[in-house]
């Protein structure tokens, strides 16, 4: 079974992931910050990270760059709905440009369970078959 860590600080959108992907078959742990995020993933095994990139304390620019030093080759799905000025972008459009972050995959804020999903299989290389087909 696929094991991912889900580092969000809003619980409304922790929770709905952590439902989502625990439907799914996956074994889901949630971190409500950035240092019980990188606390969490060194006491465990994790197979995909995912990473909310505004939050209070550490941002998710810098977990994502703290993950891959413990472990460059976790699959990561950053996720952020917070706009740029008053443009129509988030961080997440210059990630593919972005030293070390080009291969991040990016889901915006809000999304559909669907797309998650998609995101998931996508970011973890995992079959679309979901979880339960690995236990």
């Amino acid at each position: 079974m696929s094991r991912i860590l889900v580092i969000e600080d809003q619980s409304q959108v922790r929770s709905v992931i952590l439902t989502v992907l625990r439907a799914k078959g996956y074994d889901v742990v949630g971190a409500n910050n950035g240092v019980s995020g990188l606390k969490m993933f060194d006491e465990s095994h994790f197979d995909l990270a995912i990473v909310d990139l505004y939050m209070p304390g550490v941002d998710g620019v810098k977990v994502i760059k703290e993950l891959r030093s413990r472990r460059p080759d976790l699959p990561i799905l950053a996720i952020s709905g917070v706009l740029l000025g008053d443009s129509n972008h988030t961080a997440l459009d210059f990630f593919p440009s972005a030293a070390g972050l080009s291969d991040i995959t990016c889901l915006k804020k809000p999304f559909k369970a669907s797309q998650l999903l998609v995101a998931v299989e996508k970011a973890g290389n995992f079959s679309s078959l979901g979880a339960m087909a690995r236990n």
